[in-house]
């Protein structure tokens, strides 16, 4: 009898301090950050496409910057416009061009502007790959290494990695992969229907 006890009592004591031990732990983890504070910067930006592989119409391209402008963090309202072509609506130019206006988050110190209320941000992974966007493919890479020399800057990024490779005049051997993370409003959470 006095065995079982022994053997109760250690092991209540194990457990007791494994239970003590994972608080502590708990304790001692950071909690999920609740967000950077940050202000919504407007760009207004004329983007001319000039590449070897694919052609866009003015129109194409702009709805193809959007994307884009979208999987990259800037706010839903983000407009691209076709630009002046010579070949007109839905056909193909040489130079498509396309005008933008978007919004970009950035960090509240940087962007000071007294009156106005911060946007809680946070840090957004990002991924740009063929099919990433369902609607990017593998010949939209010279866009999308166009857009990040040029447009890109625009944004609050960190940890940028690119690895796409554009082969002119084919699509064997190119590769579009670009990561980075971008500093924008956190996702917006679908509302729950109601009960009545």
């Amino acid at each position: 009898m006095n065995t079982r006890w022994k053997l109760a009592a250690l092991l209540g004591c194990v457990l007791f301090s494994t239970l003590l031990g994972s608080r502590a732990s708990l304790a001692d983890a950071p909690s999920p950050s609740p967000g950077e504070p940050g202000m919504w910067q407007k760009h207004e930006y004329s983007f001319t496409f000039m590449g070897f592989t694919s052609t866009y119409s003015c129109d194409g391209l702009a709805d193809k910057l959007r994307l884009l402008l979208i999987a990259s963090g800037a706010r839903p309202d983000a407009k691209a416009r076709a630009g002046a072509c010579a070949s007109g609506f839905g056909r193909p130019d040489k130079f498509a061009r396309a005008d933008l206006t978007f919004y970009t988050l950035a960090p509240w110190l940087t962007a000071a502007a007294p009156g106005a209320p911060p946007i809680n941000g946070v840090w957004q992974p990002v991924s740009l790959a063929d099919r990433s966007p369902r609607e990017l493919s593998t010949g939209d890479c010279e866009l999308v290494d166009q857009f990040r020399t040029a447009v890109l800057p625009m944004f609050t990024t960190q940890n940028i990695d690119n690895r796409t490779t554009c082969v002119p005049h084919q699509l064997s051997g190119t590769v579009i992969n670009l990561k980075f993370q971008s500093f924008t409003a956190p996702p917006s959470r679908p509302r729950t229907a109601q009960t009545q």
